[in-house]
């Protein structure tokens, strides 16, 4: 059964497979909780809303098996598309346990009359804060100092000080923010805290405010400190090319937190070999986990983390909340957070 909406698409019915909800309820199934939930949170408001299996992962060669029957799929790098959809007629949401959705074939979903929500908002202060902690490592390299004195390099340090590499002070310098969403704002107030010059490369600018919207090559030109916050679309793949890692200073460094394709890796691993610009600190790469032969993986001033910025327990708390919430909603005949 499909129902029509108020702008007149048609949608797949929460309550058509529900006749006595106590006898039949509602077939939930999660297909990669672990990495919101490893333990450390509970699945049961999303257990009270129907009948729901939560796996920590699955394989794609499993995806079918276990999706089949359910109206309600949840996932978060699990990709659902055409194909798959198409042999799934009981399916008539997606939730996806994260912002970006371009895991699934949204087209493909509007088709059919899937309904698909995402959780937006969630992890703003995780990721700004997770900003500030690659940037400082490669400031003040707190890590690096750390590893110097649990090797005895101190210890046999002639002088009361042992500056093993060389710091940077942040006042004065010039953030630059690619995407000025969310999280591109509670970065630039962090940076101005600490007493940085913002500017800021967006496509919707708004207020002007305290930071300056410049263009792109002088986001890249002026910077001190790059910061890229920009959704992957298209028009952002690559972004950080070659040509424009050339237009960066020799002292400046690069923060990553949004999408690991949006930045050239190649390109940008032969900039910090050279010392065309002088670090990077990335949260994201292209493939994830990646193969060995990730040329970031070997580039020199490179810090990267393994995709955490946005997973403190806080977010994850938010995240979880917001996608019990968005069900609830669903099931209600009122979807909040919807996409596509």
């Amino acid at each position: 059964m499909t129902i029509r909406s108020m702008h007149g698409h048609f949608f797949r019915n929460p309550q058509s497979a529900i006749r006595n909800p106590k006898r039949n309820p509602m077939k939930i199934v999660v297909l990669d909780g672990y990495t919101l939930n490893p333990g450390d949170l509970s699945w049961d408001r999303l257990k009270e809303l129907g009948d729901c299996t939560v796996h920590d992962r699955t394989p794609p060669d499993s995806l079918l098996e276990r999706a089949r029957g359910a109206r309600v799929l949840l996932t978060n790098k699990v990709i659902l598309d055409r194909e798959a959809m198409e042999q799934l007629p009981d399916l008539a949401y997606i939730g996806v346990l994260a912002t970006g959705y371009n895991v699934l074939d949204i087209e493909a979903a509007r088709d059919l009359g899937i309904v698909v929500t995402n959780v937006p908002s969630y992890g703003t202060d995780s990721v700004a804060q997770f900003v500030f902690a690659l940037l400082l490592e490669l400031a003040s390299g707190v890590g690096r100092h750390d590893e110097a004195v649990r090797s005895g390099k101190w210890s046999r340090n002639p002088d009361f000080s042992l500056c093993d590499v060389s710091m940077v002070e942040l006042a004065g310098l010039t953030m630059g923010i690619i995407g000025y969403g969310a999280i591109g704002r509670a970065v630039a107030g962090i940076a101005q805290a600490f007493g940085m010059k913002v500017i800021v490369f967006t496509r919707t600018p708004g207020e002007i405010g305290q930071v300056a919207y410049v263009d792109l090559d002088t986001v890249f030109a002026q910077s001190d400190v790059l910061s890229l916050h920009c959704p992957l679309t298209p028009e952002t793949k690559g972004l950080v090319s070659r040509k424009r890692l050339e237009l960066m200073k020799e002292s400046a460094l690069l923060i990553n937190t949004s999408r690991g394709p949006v930045v050239d890796e190649a390109a940008l691993a032969d900039a910090l070999n050279r010392g065309a610009i002088a670090g990077a600190g990335v949260d994201v790469l292209s493939l994830e986990p990646p193969p060995a032969d990730n040329p970031l993986l070997s580039a020199a001033n490179c810090i990267i983390t393994p995709h955490v910025a946005w997973a403190t327990l806080a977010a994850r708390g938010r995240l979880l909340d917001t996608v019990v919430g968005n069900v609830k909603a669903w099931m209600n005949g009122q979807p909040v957070n919807v996409v596509g």
